[in-house]
């Protein structure tokens, strides 16, 4: 695969061909990335999770050294389990001006784009490096990215600004909520449904605390709306539910899964740490009546951090020149930005694709979005190229 070169057309039909649904491994992808950059001079450093199964890429096309531009993606798609696709999901089918395949819109085709540049790239010379990142385990909490951060942090370059091409219909987005991924396990006591004095029913109690967290989710809504975002306050949800045994048995236990979209100015501690409070003051003294056992326990199974707005940051400022766009935007879904900025790394999101078409049947990108995409990064190559 020496020198090989792609379309961009043809770049994201291959990215898309990899099935890297997050519970599989991604080495097939990254692995074929690295090979290819490799025909191109191009060297990769890959930082793998602890099973080996999965791995981050990294690789700096021109010169070594700190301030250069990341352009990154992460390599892992959601699940198409159950949904009603009209064509293969990792086979790219064109009709109607779009493209239809699974991460076509979330978020291959940016990847893709960048690396079918990157022959021009190097064959015109850089006087600022341009650097590759792709991550796994974005989907499931951007778990993978900080393996990535860290080979950063200890012996990467330091970049100066970082550009993450989730789908914003190529608008700059320089802010973006928290998400907060919670999970409250209430044990109870089985026991024969005929003699309901003497259980704990995990799954009433439960009820309990779902009905505090509509509560705590109307309190967001009646709070100064910050128009940014769509919908402009922070959000709870409880979106998993799983309890119980037999319809004679009184559960003993009861799982509820939620989460939270907090504005940037929300203080999402101070929310879970008076639920927890409402559990043990209001919830649990009334279970431990029946039987003294009996629990109620909130973990957090995951933040990921909002992006906050710097303006006049050399991400931002870079973006806007780049879309010839005097605008910023802010979005409610989470991404990887937050964290590179924890790094103290400029950061914005810009990609091409609209959020709609994410996790959805029949994922697909406008024609038209995938050319504004190219036509931007070419006015980064006029900026960074020698020649």
């Amino acid at each position: 695969m020496i020198g090989e070169l792609f379309s961009v057309r043809q770049m994201i039909d291959k990215l898309i061909s990899f099935d890297t649904t997050s519970r599989k491994s991604n080495l097939h992808l990254i692995h074929w990335v690295r090979d290819y950059l490799a025909g191109h001079g191009v060297a990769a450093t890959l930082t793998h999770d602890a099973s080996g199964k999965k791995a981050n890429l990294f690789a700096t096309l021109g010169p070594d050294g700190d301030g250069g531009i990341v352009l990154s993606g992460h390599s892992d798609v959601v699940p198409v389990d159950g949904q009603d696709w009209s064509s293969d999901p990792w086979t790219v089918v064109e009709r109607d001006g779009r493209l239809y395949g699974r991460g076509s819109a979330d978020m291959k085709s940016f990847s893709a784009i960048a690396l079918a540049l990157v022959p021009e790239f190097v064959k015109r010379g850089l006087k600022t490096p341009i650097h590759i990142a792709l991550s796994y385990d974005e989907e499931v909490g951007c778990l993978g990215v900080h393996g990535l951060l860290d080979h950063l942090r200890e012996s990467g370059p330091r970049p100066r600004a970082v550009i993450i091409g989730e789908p914003t219909e190529m608008k700059v987005v320089n802010a973006h909520k928290t998400g907060v991924m919670l999970k409250t396990t209430v044990r109870g006591r089985a026991y024969h449904s005929s003699k309901t004095q003497h259980g704990v029913n995990a799954i009433t109690y439960g009820g309990e605390l779902i009905a505090e967290l509509v509560r705590l989710a109307d309190e967001f809504r009646r709070a100064a709306p910050n128009k940014r975002f769509d919908p402009p306050y922070s959000t709870l949800s409880v979106n998993m539910i799983n309890g119980g045994s037999a319809t004679n048995i009184i559960p003993a236990e009861c799982i509820l899964r939620w989460e939270m979209r907090l504005l940037p100015d929300s203080d999402g501690a101070a929310v879970v740490d008076g639920f927890r409070r409402f559990a043990r003051e209001q919830v649990l003294p009334k279970m431990r009546g029946v039987w003294e056992g009996a629990d109620i326990e909130t973990e957090m199974l995951g933040e990921v951090p909002g992006l906050v707005p710097e303006a006049g940051s050399d991400a931002e400022t870079l973006a806007l020149a780049l879309t010839e766009s005097n605008q910023t935007f802010g979005v409610s879904y989470a991404t990887e930005a937050g964290l590179f900025q924890q790094l103290g790394i400029p950061t914005v999101v810009c990609g091409p694709g609209n959020i709609e078409q994410a996790h959805t049947p029949d994922e697909f990108i406008a024609l038209s979005e995938v050319a504004a995409c190219e036509r931007f990064l070419r006015r980064l190559m006029e900026r960074v190229c020698a020649r």
